[in-house]
């Protein structure tokens, strides 16, 4: 599954980052919206869910990410919806991990 979210805030970090395979963050903004999937290895074996989703969530309710490879790169969303079926565009597109 996916789930959408909307992008609340993110540190400057983000911009910085310009090692090769970690430029995708450069391109995040506030108020995007962005697509995660939820696949193994991150998915629990037990809930079939990610860690992080905002299961419970109401889209009220801001929720915190951190980027791999860039600790320093993180922020907060809001969850829109989850998506049974993944339809994520190419760009702003992410996996849980």
């Amino acid at each position: 599954y996916c789930v959408e979210f909307k992008t609340e805030s993110l540190s400057h970090y983000c911009a910085l980052e310009n090692r090769p395979y970690a430029r995708w963050m450069q391109y995040l903004r506030e108020g995007h919206t962005v697509c995660v999937a939820c696949q193994p290895p991150a998915m629990n074996t037990d809930t079939h869910r990610c860690s992080g989703d905002g299961h419970n969530a109401d889209g009220g309710k801001i929720l915190h990410w951190e980027a791999v490879g860039n600790s320093r790169c993180q922020g907060t969303w809001k969850k829109i919806r989850q998506l049974e079926q993944c339809l994520c565009p190419l760009v702003h597109s992410f996996i849980f991990t």
